[in-house]
């Protein structure tokens, strides 16, 4: 159930929503909250980006990560290759 919410715009973000049916929005209200959805997403995808690099210099770091990995991946491939 949508809720109304009150809060202060500049007055440039203000002449962006009037224009909401220029950018093809049915309403300001939409335009609003496909741009918080946008952001939303970039949030996340950001917050993914910085995990994965954080992983990517834990695993750079570790050599014992590496060579358990490398097993791993040799494993895997032997037993897929045994016909």
């Amino acid at each position: 159930m949508p809720i109304q919410a009150k809060f202060t715009l500049e007055p440039d973000h203000a002449s962006f929503l009037k224009e909401y049916k220029h950018y093809g929005f049915s309403s300001k209200s939409e335009l609003v909250r496909t741009a918080i959805d946008k952001l939303r997403q970039e949030l996340k995808t950001e917050e993914l980006r910085l995990s994965a690099k954080l992983y990517a210099e834990i695993y750079a770091e570790d050599t014992e990560l590496q060579e358990l990995t490398e097993l791993g991946t040799i494993n895997e491939w032997s037993e897929s290759n045994k016909d």
